[in-house]
């Protein structure tokens, strides 16, 4: 039986009064990213990594890269000091990570409230929504095109997460928005309806640019110029094939001063070998090559070492996400990041699923998992990842969210101090009693445990009796709610102004295009 001389714990009204508490306690809300409290997990060895850099080295040297349709990125090359006939390039042994030198360890990406903005690089870890999903997905309507107000929505379901740091990029495509004018939508949804770090377009480099002309518009020319504001995220086009539309955006936005993401997409067995090393040994070198141009176009730009591994059913041809053999292979990438001593994307929320369902989750926490665990800066697909990224899931982004606010627990790791070893709680429960209602405990309740928003931690009759609901059900009244409850972050009216201004011209400019 409780103490009956302990202090009554204070009443609380279910999750609304949770979220109610951490907001006057900080827990999660103004932290703009997670600091590691942990170490990273390294599972090469030093002569196994060698091996693999090797083997990278020869692939650069011997089988080379293409770079496709940008003639000045070859004349970078030429300059560096790299082999150059026709559009195939091959690099001496060390050349790129000499080139790699000016790049920045970590680096800043400021948000409009500074509050928010975000380190990228060294212990700091940063959670961004999934990107690039044509379709969206709800328990209401089914699987659909995604529409502007999809990406208005889950733009919002960021800005309200308390575990999420970063608005994210194209979360789903507006596909009810012309191709060549939707980046200007998106971006200006990302600007008004989050005052967090956010990402830019890239499938063509003036929609680069004009995505870059309106950070300028919020921060200021020359802020922009000496400071990180807007990231990047750009594919090679595995194996080994750089393309213009990837390299003329990736130098725009080096060229401003701006962070590119440098991500190769290697489905094993497709664009890249089935075995792990070789596919890590390509990976390797597809990516120093993207990340040394960064520095060719403007020394000490901040860049991002990016990593997607991938695998596929050899029996169907199929992609698959969230296996064993890429997110161990991620551990391994992140050993290669350290080594170059470049900031880290890798791995994410990755499932095939194609419900909110125990595959989705199963697969997601071993992918998140090997991210946290390799040391990954800043991980994109952090939530609503489904359907092998052709989805957008409006409840297992609440699902993905919220495993999220548990990785902030893990990721803190273990506290020692005189409180957290409590020996005075022991010497006033004594031998054989509980510590529910001891002084210890009531001065720990509230910050102790993570809490989670989507679990159902009840006795089963009192589950049953509410109605067996399920955690994607629950999921589809969270989203609903925190829509319902959602406040746009203030927008200063003249910087509005300009941006809305600036969008008009640019789409009065130009005709629709559809594809």
């Amino acid at each position: 039986m409780p103490n009956s001389d302990a202090p009554a714990r204070p009443h609380r009204a279910g999750r609304a009064a949770r979220r109610e508490e951490r907001s006057h306690r900080g827990e999660g809300l103004g932290r703009p990213y997670i600091q590691r409290g942990i170490p990273t997990y390294d599972v090469l060895s030093e002569e196994n990594l060698l091996r693999i850099e090797a083997a990278a080295d020869r692939i650069l040297a011997e089988t080379g890269i293409e770079f496709r349709g940008d003639p000045p990125v070859l004349d970078h090359w030429r300059r560096a000091g790299a082999e150059v006939t026709g559009e195939l390039v091959r690099f001496p042994p060390g050349l790129l990570r000499e080139i790699l030198k000016t790049a920045p360890a970590r680096f800043t990406q400021h948000a409009r409230n500074p509050a928010n903005s975000v380190e990228i690089g060294g212990g700091a870890v940063v959670f961004a929504p999934a990107y690039g999903s044509p379709f969206v997905m709800d328990l209401d309507r089914g699987r659909r095109f995604g529409t502007i107000e999809d990406f208005r929505n889950f733009i919002k379901l960021a800005q309200s997460s308390p575990w999420l740091h970063h608005s994210g990029g194209t979360i789903c495509e507006p596909t009810d928005v012309p191709v060549n004018k939707r980046h200007l939508d998106m971006v200006y949804s990302h600007i008004k309806f989050s005052d967090r770090a956010f990402m830019g377009s890239v499938t063509a480099e003036s929609r680069a640019e004009d995505s870059i002309e309106m950070a300028r518009l919020v921060f200021g020319r020359e802020f922009v110029d000496a400071n990180c504001v807007i990231l990047c995220n750009v594919n090679v086009n595995s194996p080994l094939v750089w393309d213009a539309t990837m390299t003329t955006s990736l130098r725009a936005y080096a060229r401003a001063g701006q962070a590119a993401v440098i991500v190769p997409f290697i489905l094993g067995g497709a664009m890249g070998p089935v075995t792990n090393a070789g596919a890590i040994a390509q990976a390797l070198a597809e990516t120093m090559a993207g990340c040394a141009l960064t520095q060719l176009e403007r020394p000490g730009a901040p860049v991002i070492f990016g990593n997607f591994l991938s695998s596929m059913s050899l029996r169907s041809g199929a992609p698959t996400f969230g296996t064993p053999e890429p997110a161990i292979g991620s551990m391994v990438v992140g050993q290669l990041a350290r080594r170059l001593n470049l900031p880290l994307r890798c791995s994410g929320n990755f499932t095939t699923s194609k419900l909110p369902d125990a595959q989705a989750m199963t697969e997601g926490t071993m992918s998140m998992l090997a991210a946290v665990q390799c040391g990954a800066n800043f991980i994109l697909h952090s939530a609503g990842f489904l359907d092998g990224l052709l989805s957008m899931s409006y409840e297992k982004f609440m699902l993905d969210a919220d495993l999220c606010g548990a990785l902030h627990s893990y990721l803190d790791g273990v506290k020692v101090d005189d409180n957290q070893l409590a020996v005075d709680a022991f010497a006033e429960v004594g031998p054989g009693n509980h510590f529910f209602g001891c002084s210890h405990t009531m001065a720990n309740y509230q910050s102790a445990f993570w809490d989670s928003e989507m679990a159902d931690n009840e006795p089963f009759e009192k589950w049953e009796a509410a109605g067996s609901t399920d955690t994607a059900t629950r999921a589809n009244k969270a989203w609903k709610r925190v829509l319902a409850e959602y406040e746009a972050p203030a927008l200063d009216a003249g910087i509005d102004a300009a941006l809305q201004d600036f969008v008009a011209r640019r789409k009065a400019e130009m005709e629709d295009a559809w594809y």
